[in-house]
């Protein structure tokens, strides 16, 4: 059976962009990534990409109903509202070259066969272009504890630590909920991929979170701030550190940012989002500032549904996060 390279185990995105050539003097997002050429893919020379775009149309394995299996495409599709450069910090995307890979292969009913093929789809990637960022656009919050399995697996002397962005401690039991989107950091923890006290959540409120699961945070070591906490301080302070606490201790910070973290008047289309959660401009801040720092080297976003979501409000919001990621990575290679 012939394969494209290097990705047996994904599929060309459903929909995408035509690249003009030569890009325009101002470019949107869509006419500035590229799509994974499969036909040269071969003998692509990778030497000069930054970044890895990956998506991940998984939501079967969440608790409640979702759509976050269509989140892909309709960040795909709402690039066109962006452009490139960001008045804010004065920045340039376009100095960075990023391409999209495609989707990871989904079974339709075949859930651990679906996690299977995200941690393959992650070896792959360190395996063929290690040099490169991945960000990842899920899915639900069960690939996170799939591609953080496979960075292990491509990494195996690596420690790994986890900023989490995050309405929930997503650490419920997984002999009652197995890997769903309530699991992925009890998942980690307990298959010994992480330990508790290199995972740093940030945003948690409210009533959503049982005392039993603050109760484990405890126990395995976990550190927290409450988004009441964070914003008393500032959230960019809690976010900086956060990253210089993980910076002491592992090797790799993995971002995840959960959108539900954001209020539900500002991400209606976060399946579990809660009243009370941030502003999206403290979420875009934290997640610039996390993408200056050397060593977070991969970010996925999750629990993002665009079938129930309002005038795209979410949808726009999680093409900002990635892009306000991307421009602390610009900021990073020319700090």
């Amino acid at each position: 059976m012939k394969t494209r390279y290097p990705y047996p185990m994904l599929n060309p995105p459903a929909f995408r962009w035509q690249r003009p050539d030569p890009l325009p003097a101002d470019p949107k997002v869509h006419e500035w990534i590229e799509s994974l050429d499969e036909e040269k893919a071969k003998e692509m020379d990778w030497t000069g990409v930054d970044a890895t775009l990956l998506g991940v149309p998984l939501s079967r394995s969440s608790i409640s109903a979702s759509g976050a299996s269509e989140n892909p495409d309709a960040l795909r599709r709402a690039w066109k509202s962006f452009t490139t450069y960001n008045l804010e910090e004065e920045v340039d995307l376009t100095s960075l070259r990023v391409i999209d890979l495609g989707d990871v292969k989904q079974h339709v009913t075949d859930i651990p066969a679906c996690h299977r093929n995200i941690t393959e789809a992650m070896v792959a990637m360190r395996s063929h272009h290690p040099h490169t960022l991945p960000l990842v656009m899920g899915g639900d919050h069960s690939i996170t504890a799939m591609l953080v399995k496979g960075w292990k697996q491509a990494h195996p002397d690596e420690r790994i630590g986890i900023l989490q962005l995050d309405t929930h401690f997503d650490l419920r039991s997984l002999e009652d909920f197995g890997p769903t989107n309530g699991t992925p950091i009890r998942n980690l923890i307990e298959s010994g991929i992480i330990r508790g006290e290199d995972v740093c959540n940030i945003g948690l409120h409210g009533f959503f979170n049982a005392r039993s699961l603050k109760e484990y945070a405890d126990q395995t070591g976990v550190h927290y701030v409450t988004l009441k906490k964070a914003r008393k301080r500032g959230v960019d302070v809690v976010i900086r550190e956060a990253l210089s606490r993980l910076k002491q201790q592992v090797d790799t910070i993995y971002l995840t940012v959960d959108m539900d973290v954001l209020d539900i008047g500002l991400g209606p289309g976060a399946p579990a989002a809660t009243p009370g959660g941030m502003r999206t401009d403290e979420l875009f801040e934290a997640v610039r500032i996390a993408g200056t720092h050397p060593q977070v080297k991969a970010m996925d976003l999750v629990c993002l549904d665009p079938l129930r979501d309002v005038r795209e409000a979410t949808v726009k919001a999680g093409v900002h996060v990635m892009l306000s990621f991307l421009t602390g990575l610009v900021q990073r290679k020319t700090s």
